[in-house]
């Protein structure tokens, strides 16, 4: 039996998660991140960053308990499909994790280390600001392991989901090149930082989630009663 109950809440908090996770980024301090001179002073200047990183955590989170969540109502007891599942779920735990890990390096690490720069006297900024760059390379590495880590995942969803006979395979049309986007941002964020291909790989990114998440999410709010998949 399928529960539509379940699978309503799995497509709700993904949906609900990226829309506010997009959200809460707009307000984030911009500029050429890779300009570290200058997008460190920024840094220095802004007033909402602790806010924002906290929101940006906090709606990922969502984001990723629906991923998680989504491997419960798929309910899927044999086959490829339920290890594809079973592992995408514990990927998305993974990803939590990381990016717990780098929010806290972003937004309290790199945050209180170009604060220190931007105060330190002259003498002293060379040494500051070199602590703070070290701080933007472990940033790096950490937001390239998650987008791989995010990435396996949504892929690993995508191969349980085409599997099953009762929701639309668009849908894993869709997360397929989702997850591809992800694993492009885990590469370039490890290889140049967060460059204007970081970039676009994340537009590219939220631009699928949101086409296979409202799908989802239409799908399972239009479901009439549990069914039974045959």
């Amino acid at each position: 039996m399928i529960d539509r109950k379940s699978l309503r809440l799995a497509a709700t908090l993904m949906v609900v998660g990226q829309i506010l996770y997009i959200f809460v980024t707009l307000f984030h301090t911009g500029g050429e991140a890779n300009d570290h001179p200058a997008i460190f002073a920024a840094y220095a200047a802004s007033e909402m960053w602790t806010v924002v990183h906290v929101g940006q955590f906090a709606y990922m989170a969502i984001l990723l308990a629906g991923l998680f969540a989504l491997f419960f109502s798929l309910d899927v007891q044999t086959g490829t499909a339920r290890w594809a599942g079973r592992f995408g779920a514990a990927s998305a735990v993974v990803a939590l994790a990381l990016c717990g890990g780098v929010l806290a390096v972003d937004g309290v690490a790199l945050k209180q280390a170009v604060d220190a720069w931007a105060k330190a006297p002259d003498a002293e900024k060379a040494a500051r600001f070199a602590s703070a760059e070290t701080m933007r390379w472990l940033e790096w590495g950490m937001r390239s392991y998650e987008n791989f880590t995010l990435g396996v995942a949504v892929l690993l969803f995508a191969a349980a989901v085409v599997r099953m006979n009762w929701i639309p395979r668009q849908v894993a049309y869709l997360m397929g090149p989702s997850g591809l986007t992800y694993l492009v941002q885990g590469w370039v964020a490890g290889s140049e930082g967060f460059s204007q291909t970081h970039t676009v790989a994340i537009v590219l990114s939220e631009g699928l989630n949101l086409s296979w998440m409202i799908w989802l999410v239409m799908f399972a709010w239009r479901m009439q009663g549990d069914a039974d998949p045959g």
